[in-house]
């Protein structure tokens, strides 16, 4: 008994050392990764601005300075909460408002820097822990040392890192989900044995599920997981308890309606706005895309399969987890697999049975498959608490050797994160700091670009790191623009090609790649002489 003591110790200096560790990373060094296009579309929801309004003023064909761009960046009189709101109505319906007016609120507070908005995911981040612990201990019934890892877990898992350091909403929308999957479970535990309190305890359920509609739209998906786990658990029976779960479910999207009108209305622009998520991508690539995306739930160090090593290491953690899910469903109680099979499979199959039968692949970014690696953390943190408490030495040993080397790749995966300046989850702003680079290495530059595509929030996103001296000239058209002479090097920032062409034609430039990559090119113009 001395010995076990002795042990829980040590597991608990442990959990807590991995706490302590995973917060500190989480806010340290908020600004040195580039803050990307999607991260300029925040601050300009929380400004109040539109896109075609700023388009109007400085995508005009005049020379402007960086400056130019904090307008729209920032919050000011112009503008108020009712705007931030009418400008995601109007250009990003499939952004709910809720983290846009909590955004809103922190910059009047903070201010707008990028440490100062990204901190506010780092904060929102902490909500995890507390989140994740009650709902293991709904889920399993306060087994030994579940919850404890559950933090220990969460606390060092690289795909949490990556969203609590974004200017985004998904952090918010992961715990969101873990409250309103933490307060079903508290209804349903508490029906039978406290029946007084059922209004309140499905009114919980009722506010938690409206909070994170208003967060993410595909929160949505979580509510049908939970109907399908009720109605199974009820054996298929019209019970008191389903009754009551149906009417919280509605009161909960009844408080949703307003955005789903809004959504009706807006609906051209939400297929314009979403458009971009749908690209072909050959089977092969996509299951690639799966597999990598799974590992990083554990490690990532910014690759993919142009590295070798990703052949070595995918297979090991789709194998881990694949026995983990094995392992809970052969060993748990039915309830508690159904409930974290359930959660698994109707969070990712609407966004991945489509990619199968289309042959593309539809948005998955790991940002809409948060709740989905969460579903399969809870079966790795059930294995790893099951097996640490294993009655053979040997067995645990093997098993708090696997532990420990977790630990490590996900303590590994923060030690290069929180020294990189860009990272996958950039996505078409990775090469960014590297342009910067090339932009701001020159004399007297000027880059030029226009609003199409994804040149707008990319040129944004430049305005953060390149230098005072770097002038821009931004066009809403690809009309030949007026070069001043007093420029020594002249930039296009992903041009079409006949606009390119258009310019070297007028100037007698020629043009050569200054950098490129998957999403764009930067091309530099020189004389013909040179």
């Amino acid at each position: 008994m001395h010995h076990l003591k002795i042990a829980e110790n040590k597991l608990r200096f442990l959990i807590v050392l991995l706490l302590i560790t995973g917060i500190f990373f989480r806010f340290f060094n908020l600004d040195l990764k580039v803050f990307w296009h999607d991260e300029t579309f925040t601050l300009l929801r929380i400004s109040g601005y539109t896109k075609n309004l700023a388009k109007q003023q400085i995508f005009n064909g005049h020379v402007i300075t960086k400056e130019s761009f904090a307008k729209f960046q920032s919050i000011n009189t112009e503008k108020d909460i009712i705007d931030t709101i009418r400008s995601l109505e109007t250009e990003d319906p499939q952004h709910p408002p809720l983290y846009y007016l909590i955004g809103r609120l922190w910059v009047q507070i903070f201010g707008n820097s990028v440490t100062a908005i990204r901190s506010l995911s780092a904060f929102i981040s902490l909500l995890i822990f507390p989140s994740a612990y009650w709902l293991c201990r709904e889920l399993f019934k306060g087994q030994l040392w579940v919850s404890e890892i559950a933090i220990a877990l969460m606390a060092i898992s690289p795909i949490q890192l990556v969203y609590a350091q974004e200017a985004r909403e998904y952090i918010l929308w992961l715990v969101t989900i873990l409250l309103c999957n933490a307060s079903l479970l508290r209804a349903l535990r508490l029906e039978s044995t406290y029946p007084r309190l059922r209004i309140l305890n499905w009114g919980i359920y009722a506010v938690t599920l409206a909070i994170s509609l208003y967060t993410f739209l595909l929160s949505g998906f979580v509510a049908v997981g939970h109907a399908i786990y009720v109605i199974i658990i009820a054996r298929f029976r019209l019970t008191g308890t389903v009754k009551a779960y149906f009417l919280a479910s509605l009161a909960g999207f009844l408080a949703f309606i307003p955005w789903i009108l809004v959504l009706i209305n807006n609906f051209l622009q939400f297929n314009t706005s979403t458009a971009w998520t749908t690209t072909h991508l050959p089977l092969e690539v996509l299951i690639k895309s799966w597999l990598l995306q799974l590992s990083r739930i554990f490690l990532d160090l910014d690759f993919g399969f142009e590295n070798p090593f990703c052949y070595i290491i995918t297979p090991i953690f789709f194998t881990f987890i694949a026995y983990s899910i094995y392992f809970l469903c052969r060993t748990s109680n039915y309830k508690i697999w159904l409930f974290i099979l359930t959660f698994i499979l109707i969070t990712a199959l609407p966004l991945m049975v489509p990619d199968l039968i289309f042959g593309g692949i539809r948005s998955l970014s790991e940002r809409y498959l948060l709740p989905f690696y969460f579903g399969i953390q809870l079966s790795v943190i059930y294995l790893l608490a099951t097996k640490l408490n294993n009655q053979s030495f040997l067995r645990r040993r093997i098993w708090q050797t696997i532990t420990g080397l977790l630990i490590i790749c996900g303590l590994v995966s923060y030690g290069v994160s929180s020294q990189a300046e860009t990272w996958w989850s950039k996505v078409i702003s990775y090469g960014n700091p590297q342009v910067a680079r090339i932009i701001n290495q020159t004399d007297r530059p000027l880059l030029i670009t226009d609003a199409f595509g994804i040149n707008y929030g990319n040129i944004f996103s430049l305005s953060y790191i390149l230098e005072d001296k770097v002038k821009f000239e931004l066009l809403n058209n690809q009309n030949v623009p007026n070069i001043p002479d007093i420029f020594t090097d002249i930039f296009l920032l992903n041009p079409s090609d006949i606009w390119r062409q258009k310019i070297e034609a007028t100037y007698k430039y020629a043009s050569k790649v200054a950098y490129s990559d998957n999403n764009y090119l930067l091309w530099k113009l020189v004389k013909n002489s040179e």
